[in-house]
């Protein structure tokens, strides 16, 4: 394949090696504060899972690290190209200076040996902060040391709240089910009660896209926030005449129904923000082709469709939930005509 062939690169590796070349120009010196990932989203314009895979890919290459207190900063061992074009003075690697005009050699700043004492980090701050992390940037970007240094602590004052990962993620599903204040008794009837809840956790998914991956229905986390969501359920159903099991089930399933929808909606706000492409003009650039798949009779129902009426997912719940009530109405009386 010829040069003037081949694909440009990525987005982000464009914007990785504009960084690469700020750190090793010493334009961006060892130590400084680096980017944000939303400060790099909105210095190019690009999407916010773009400018996480360019952090990432600047973490692997060592020219960023994370440091206790300072967030995300330029790589200790990030050196000045040889040749490089850099303004007298400027600190480069671990700490020599580049000449000045005179000859004379410039000593590099020195650098601080004692860090501001730490404040104890309280269990809930934790799983917040790792909220934060996740509503902007998705399930991914949370690890331990990105954490930490968002706290501006230690990796292992971390380990002091949480043991891994997985643990970090149960406690922050449960701070999310956590901010549901669960009415007593609630609306009146069944069914005004199961929308109720089936609309405040269509909510919680809205606001944390990255809650649908941390629930699971066969391996469900033990935590009091969502169990509490469970037996609130459970209780709507008192007086119904129905077996615990068949109540359970019709708990779960409603459960299931919220989160499938969710899913969707997480991977279409992914899938805007990796491509830069927001739905209407991933459809607009699609019309023609749908319009010729149309115009030759085979598909005359299709062809009557609103436009927009798939891509409604509020709607969508709404419609997918009351046919789902409708269907338990009708359980409901067939069980106590028996």
């Amino acid at each position: 394949m010829s040069s003037s062939a081949r694909r440009p690169d990525p987005p982000y590796l464009r914007i990785v090696a504009e960084i690469r070349a700020r750190i090793l120009t010493g334009e961006l010196r060892p130590g400084e504060r680096m980017y944000s990932v939303r400060q790099i989203a909105q210095r190019w314009g690009v999407a916010v899972a773009t400018a996480t895979k360019v952090m990432a890919a600047l973490r692997d290459e060592g020219l960023v690290e994370a440091k206790v207190g300072s967030g995300t900063v330029v790589g200790s061992g990030a050196a000045v190209e040889p040749g490089a074009a850099v303004e007298p003075g400027t600190a480069v690697g671990t700490g020599t200076a580049v000449g000045t005009r005179s000859g004379a050699p410039r000593p590099a700043p020195e650098r601080r040996t004692t860090e501001p004492p730490r404040q104890a980090l309280s269990r809930e701050q934790v799983p917040r902060a790792a909220m934060a992390i996740a509503d902007v940037e998705g399930l991914d970007a949370v690890s331990m040391r990105r954490l930490a240094a968002e706290l501006g602590v230690g990796p292992m004052s971390l380990y002091r709240h949480v043991a891994n990962k997985d643990e970090l993620v149960t406690q922050m599903t449960d701070a999310a089910f956590g901010e549901v204040e669960l009415p007593t008794p609630g609306p009146d009837g069944w069914r005004a009660k199961l929308e109720w809840i089936a609309r405040r956790q269509w909510e919680l998914c809205r606001r944390h896209l990255w809650l649908p991956r941390a629930v699971s229905l066969t391996r469900p986390l033990l935590v009091p926030n969502m169990m509490a969501h469970t037996e609130w359920t459970l209780r709507a159903l008192d007086g119904l005449g129905l077996p615990m099991e068949t109540r359970l089930q019709e708990a779960l399933t409603m459960h299931t129904l919220v989160v499938a929808m969710a899913l969707s909606m997480a991977a279409e706000v992914e899938a805007e923000q990796e491509t830069g492409v927001p739905l209407d003009r991933w459809w607009l650039a699609r019309r023609q082709r749908a319009d010729d798949l149309l115009a030759d009779g085979r598909f005359p129902l299709l062809a009557t469709i609103p436009e927009g009426t798939a891509s409604d997912l509020d709607g969508l719940f709404a419609y997918s939930l009351a046919r789902h009530l409708d269907g338990f109405a009708a359980l409901l009386a067939r069980t106590q005509r028996s």
